[in-house]
């Protein structure tokens, strides 16, 4: 077994205490009391904070005159989701913008941190395309209803023609409920197999041939981070998305 990361090691040592009790709270038993924080959630952590510092300074100098590189940068992502959001999304996209950019951004980096040695991607933990895949399920499950209203948004699953609802009905409802477990698996088996692959071939041959393998899960995590992206816009545009 692998030892822990050191801001693991720091973080266990001075919230394990608060961490049990508040996992205790919800039944869940730590199989380490000690430390129930593992290096997933570690990593996690230091994105979140790390998107925290990094649109802090993008706000501190924003300049319409003189706009500095992180403006750019930040700028450029927004264009670019934008335009996604606008053509799936449709009327309103400018209200979910904020949520799609943040899964992205979120997604993108955790796959990307594979590429150092002795990271684990967060995304290639099970638990963690399941928490995004839930979030996402709440997210455009609550705005169809905001929008739609209880019976209105109860109409989709029903389908356009009244006479076979009543069979249209409960698949529309399972189908629903199973995007959770697609969107969890699709970006977990692929993040899983693609840091499995490149850590055989580190192995194997540590010098020349893992390049290849570098560039491949390049292009893996910006492909998985992106389809993990316009899934939800298109959700998010079916369930708020007005019959005429």
């Amino acid at each position: 077994m692998e030892a822990p990361l050191g801001i693991t090691n720091l973080l266990n040592h001075t919230f394990a205490g608060p961490v049990d009790s508040l996992l205790k709270m919800v039944g869940v038993h730590p199989a380490n009391p000690a430390a129930p924080i593992d290096d997933t959630f570690s990593v996690e952590l230091l994105v979140v904070l790390g998107f925290i510092a990094f649109f802090i300074w993008v706000r501190a100098g924003l300049s319409v005159e003189k706009p500095p590189l992180q403006q750019h940068v930040a700028e450029l992502i927004h264009e670019f989701i934008g335009g996604q959001a606008k053509a799936i999304i449709g009327h309103k996209y400018e209200r979910f913008q904020a949520f799609v950019t943040c899964l992205f951004l979120f997604i993108l980096t955790c796959n990307l941190l594979g590429l150092i040695p002795g990271i684990a991607p967060p995304t290639s933990s099970a638990v963690v395309p399941f928490g995004l895949a839930v979030a996402v399920f709440i997210y455009y499950n609550f705005y169809g209803l905001k929008d739609q209203g209880l019976l209105g948004y109860l109409k989709h699953f029903a389908g356009p023609v009244w006479w076979i609802a009543w069979l249209l009905f409960p698949i529309e409802v399972v189908s629903n409920l199973a995007r959770m477990m697609s969107l969890t698996i699709r970006l977990w088996a692929n993040m899983f197999a693609g840091d499995l692959v490149t850590l055989v071939f580190f192995s194997l041959a540590p010098v020349a041939i893992p390049i290849i393998f570098l560039a491949l899960h390049v292009l893996v995590s910006l492909v998985q981070a992106l389809v993990f992206t316009l899934l939800p816009m298109i959700y998010l545009g079916e369930a708020t998305r007005q019959e005429h």
